[in-house]
């Protein structure tokens, strides 16, 4: 369990990380992803978009 969490913890972290550019191909705009500010700073919780990499990855290596 606390695998699966650390996992998720940063996949969240790279998907902020690479925002810019991920948000070029689409990503960050799906239901499921919340953006709001809060204290004068922007969050971003990329929920669907980390769903559906995820789901891509785990396809890409299945394929492999």
């Amino acid at each position: 369990m606390l695998r699966w969490l650390l996992v998720v913890f940063l996949a969240l972290v790279l998907i902020n990380g690479l925002t810019p550019w991920l948000r070029r191909l689409g990503l960050g705009r799906l239901p499921g992803d919340f953006q709001f500010r809060l204290f004068g700073r922007d969050w971003f919780i990329p929920l669907a978009s980390t769903v559906l990499l995820s789901f891509l990855l785990s396809l890409a290596v299945k394929w492999l």
